[in-house]
C-alpha cells in the first residue's frame, strides 16, 4: 500500500509540504513556511505541524526537495533540529539551503546534503526517483517521477511550459511524455495559477520591455526582484551587454544567491560588467544599474531603506527609474505602495506590474496545466499547491480534460491518500495545523496569545497598581491607573477618575471580608470593562497589580 499525506499545500499558497509512504519508508517532499497572514500579529513565519513526521522517525528516510524557494524549503531548518536525515536537491537549491542552516546553527555536512540533477535516479526503499527539469522563476527547479510499488506518480513540481530563452530551463517536455507513454498511476499538479486563462507570457516579451525601460531611463536604473530569480538577474545582464552601464548588487540576499548561481555556472556575468557598492560614485549615473531586493515592501530592505534616505551608500533621488520586477504577493500591498509613494516622493519613476509588463509568473496558466495532463495521461488525478478555490479549479479542468470524476481527488492538508491494487481513495486524516514562529518560539503563540495581542492592538491596556494593609484593607499607595494604547488622559483623563471612585467603592464594598487583595484581582476586571464600554464603547486589557503589606 502506498499513502500520501499532504502536511502543507493544500489549502494555502505556501506551507508546502508532503509525505510518501509505503512498507517501512516515510520519505517527504519540500518542506516549506508561508508568511503570516494579517491576524497573526507579530508572528515571523509559518511552517507545518511535523507531528505525524516526527512520530514516525524509525521509518523517515530522507527529505527530497523541488526548488529553492522560501514556501518549499523555509521549514527544512526546524525540520532538521529534530531529525538528521539525507536531503537531496539540485546544486542552487543546496547551496540556499547550506546558509540557511548556518544562520540556525545547524551542520550542512555532506553527510546531509546530497546534490542531485535533472534526469539523476535515486533509489531510497521501495521508492525509485528520476529528476525531470521544469521551468520555473528559480533555477534549477525540478518535478519528480517516482516509481512506488503501486505504480509511478508523478509530482509536478512548480513549472510551467512556456519557451524559454534562457539556458537550462526549459520543462523538458519529452520526460513527461515518456512517463504518459509507460503509464502513470497519478499526478500530482501545482495548481497556484489555474484560474489564469491561456498561456504564461514568454520571457522574451519581459526582456523587450525591460530593455526599453533600461534604454530609456535617464538616470540610473534600480531594479527590486525576489533574490532568487537567477533567470531575471541573466535577463538584465544579457540586455545590460550592449549597453555602457555597469552592475551592483546590494542587498545581503540577493548578493548570496549571484554568488552561489556564478560558481554553479548558472548565472554568467561578462568580465567587467559587474562592480562594487563603494564604486557607485566612479560613474555617471546613466551608467549605473542596481540589482536589489525589497520588491515586497519588506521594511528593512535595501529598497526600503532607498526610498526613505535610510541607506548608507544609495538614496532615490531625481531622475531614478526603479523597476519593481515580481508580483505584489497578496497581504504585502501596503507595504508595496508605501515605498512606491516614498519612491515618487524622492523624484523617482517607479515602474512596477500594474503598468508595465516586468513580470512573468512562474507557475503555468490552464493551457499549460491541461497541456500536462495531456503529456502525463495519470489514471488519477490530485491537485496540489493551492488555496481550496485553486485545487477546485484544477479538480474541475482534469475532468474537462477527460479524467474520470472518480479519479479526481480533492484532498486537503491531513488527508490519507492511499493506493492499493491500482485503486485509490481518500481515506482517514492525520493531525495537521500551522505552528506560529515568532523569535526564537517555535508553536508557543496560539490562538489565545493571537486573540490577546488582537485586543491589546485594538482597545489598548490598562494597569492598576495598589499597595493595601494586610491587616486593616487600608490603601497605603493608589490605585494608580496607567493606560497604553487606550486613550489619550490629557483630554479623556476623566474617565480614568471615574474608574478610581469605582476602584474604591469596590474596596470598601470587601473592607470586613478575607483575602481581600485576591477578590480585588477578580472584581476590578470585569468592572472596569464595563466601565470603560459603558462610557467610551473599549475593552481594554485590565491588569490589576495588587500588593498586601
Amino acid at each position: 500500500m502506498l499513502k500520501i499525506i499532504p502536511l502543507g499545500g493544500l489549502g494555502e499558497i505556501g506551507l508546502n509540504m508532503m509525505v510518501l509512504e509505503c512498507e517501512d519508508t516515510l520519505v517527504v517532499i519540500d518542506a516549506g513556511l508561508m508568511f503570516p497572514e494579517d491576524y497573526m500579529l507579530g508572528v515571523d513565519y509559518v511552517i507545518p505541524d511535523m507531528g505525524y513526521v516526527l512520530q514516525n522517525k524509525s521509518r523517515f528516510k530522507a527529505i527530497v526537495l523541488t526548488h529553492a524557494h522560501e514556501d518549499h524549503i523555509g521549514a527544512l531548518p526546524y525540520l532538521l533540529r529534530e531529525v538528521s536525515v539525507p536531503v537531496y536537491g539540485t546544486p542552487f537549491t543546496l547551496g540556499l539551503i547550506e546558509s540557511k542552516l548556518e544562520e540556525h546553527g545547524l551542520s550542512a555536512s555532506g553527510e546531509l546534503l546530497h546534490v542531485i540533477h535533472p534526469n539523476d535516479r535515486l533509489t531510497i526503499g521501495p521508492f525509485a526517483f528520476e529528476f525531470i527539469r521544469v521551468n520555473h522563476s528559480v533555477v534549477d527547479g525540478v518535478g519528480i517521477a517516482i516509481q512506488t510499488p503501486e505504480g509511478v506518480i508523478v509530482h509536478s513540481g512548480d513549472f510551467k511550459i512556456s519557451d524559454s530563452t534562457i539556458e537550462g530551463m526549459q520543462t523538458d517536455v519529452d520526460a513527461f511524455t515518456r512517463y504518459g507513454d509507460e503509464g502513470v498511476l497519478a499526478l500530482l499538479s501545482d495548481s497556484t495559477n489555474v484560474e489564469r486563462e491561456g498561456r504564461t507570457p514568454s520571457d522574451e516579451h519581459v526582456s523587450d520591455t525591460l530593455k526599453t525601460l533600461i534604454q530609456g531611463s535617464p538616470g540610473r536604473v534600480i531594479v527590486a526582484l525576489f533574490a532568487s530569480n537567477v533567470s531575471r538577474i541573466q535577463q538584465i545582464v544579457n540586455i545590460l551587454k550592449t549597453e555602457p552601464r555597469k552592475i551592483i548588487f546590494n542587498g545581503r540576499s540577493i548578493e548570496l544567491s549571484v554568488r552561489i548561481a556564478k560558481s554553479l555556472n548558472l548565472l554568467k556575468i561578462p568580465s567587467g560588467m559587474e562592480i562594487g557598492i563603494d564604486e557607485i560614485d566612479d560613474y555617471p549615473d546613466e551608467h549605473i544599474l542596481i540589482m536589489t531586493t525589497g520588491s515586497q515592501g519588506e521594511p528593512m530592505s535595501a529598497l526600503a531603506r532607498m526610498s526613505t534616505g535610510m541607506h548608507k551608500q544609495i538614496k532615490a533621488r531625481q531622475n531614478d527609474t526603479v523597476i519593481l520586477s515580481s508580483k505584489f504577493i497578496p497581504g504585502n500591498e501596503k507595504a508595496i505602495a508605501k515605498i512606491i509613494n516614498n519612491l515618487f516622493r524622492k523624484g523617482a519613476n517607479v515602474i512596477y506590474e500594474k503598468i508595465s509588463d516586468i513580470h512573468v509568473s512562474g507557475h503555468a496558466f490552464k493551457e499549460e496545466l491541461q497541456m500536462m495532463m495531456e503529456l502525463v495521461r495519470p489514471t488519477y488525478f490530485i491537485p496540489i499547491h493551492g488555496e481550496y478555490r485553486h485545487l477546485y479549479h484544477h479538480a474541475r479542468l482534469a475532468e474537462a480534460a477527460g479524467i474520470g470524476k472518480e479519479n479526481v481527488l480533492l484532498a486537503e492538508n491531513g488527508d490519507v491518500i492511499e493506493f492499493s491494487g491500482g485503486m485509490a481513495d481518500v481515506r482517514g486524516k492525520v493531525g495537521t495545523s500551522r505552528v506560529l514562529v515568532d523569535g526564537k518560539g517555535i508553536g508557543d503563540v496560539g490562538r489565545s496569545v493571537l486573540k490577546e495581542r488582537r485586543v491589546l492592538s485594538e482597545e489598548g491596556l490598562v494597569v492598576i497598581n495598589m499597595i493595601i494593609d494586610e491587616e486593616t484593607g487600608f490603601v497605603i499607595f493608589g490605585p494608580e491607573i496607567v493606560s497604553k494604547g487606550f486613550i489619550f488622559e490629557t483630554e479623556t483623563g476623566h474617565i480614568l477618575e471615574e474608574a478610581k471612585c469605582i476602584i474604591l467603592e469596590i474596596i470598601e464594598d470587601i473592607s470586613d471580608m478575607p483575602h481581600r487583595a485576591e477578590l480585588l484581582r477578580k472584581r476590578l476586571p470585569g468592572a472596569l470593562r464595563e466601565h470603560f464600554n459603558y462610557t467610551i464603547k473599549r475593552r481594554p486589557v485590565i491588569l490589576p497589580f495588587i500588593i498586601e503589606l
